[in-house]
């Protein structure tokens, strides 16, 4: 159930001591930064880590919210630094090809035929499984103006760049999602975008 309350009443009453209000801005916002997590970590439990980690962080630099942006895009920097942190952390943990574990995972990976069909051929299918071979940036931005349907100045204090590089960067990753869409559906393409 949806909180009757806005965000910055939500913060308020959290700041109070009222950790049932934390948990309705946890409910209102964890989809969307789920999602966010996911187009960086790839993996649903390494969103779900990010994701716990940026509510974590939240909750704890929510007397610093000052409210000149909105809650959401304040939380969404939390989300792209918390998650840059991350990627670099898990780029640093590397396994020697010798483990067998390694061989067991390239061994256990799907072949290149999907049984459902169906579900492949839909246009949101497609669409994500371009964006998850986007860069994270690309990603981010992305998601962020079309899903997140935030302005170019909000992304750019989400991101802590400004509002024109944030427009480079989104035309930029437009373009980079219709060459992944043009690879992976050749022909479709056109109908999609």
């Amino acid at each position: 159930m949806q909180s009757k309350y806005t965000d910055t009443e939500l913060i308020t009453r959290s700041l109070a001591g009222d950790q049932a209000a934390y948990a309705d801005l946890i409910r209102r916002h964890q989809r969307f930064v789920f999602t966010l997590a996911l187009r960086f970590a790839k993996t649903r439990e390494d969103a779900e880590e990010i994701a716990q980690d940026c509510f974590v962080k939240a909750y704890r630099s929510l007397q610093s919210f000052n409210g000149e942006a909105k809650f959401s895009t304040w939380l969404y920097s939390i989300v792209y630094t918390t998650a840059m942190t991350f990627l670099r952390k898990k780029r640093l943990d590397t396994s020697s090809i010798d483990d067998e574990n390694t061989y067991l995972q390239i061994e256990n990976k799907p072949g290149g035929f999907d049984g459902d069909l169906a579900e492949q051929k839909s246009r949101s299918y497609y669409l994500n499984k371009a964006i998850e071979q986007l860069l994270p940036d690309d990603a981010m931005v992305i998601t962020l103006f079309y899903k997140g349907e935030q302005s170019l100045e909000e992304i750019g204090q989400a991101m802590g760049i400004e509002p024109n590089n944030v427009k480079v960067k989104l035309f930029r990753a437009r373009q980079r999602l219709k060459e992944r869409l043009e690879l992976t559906l050749k022909h479709e393409v056109n109908e999609l975008i």
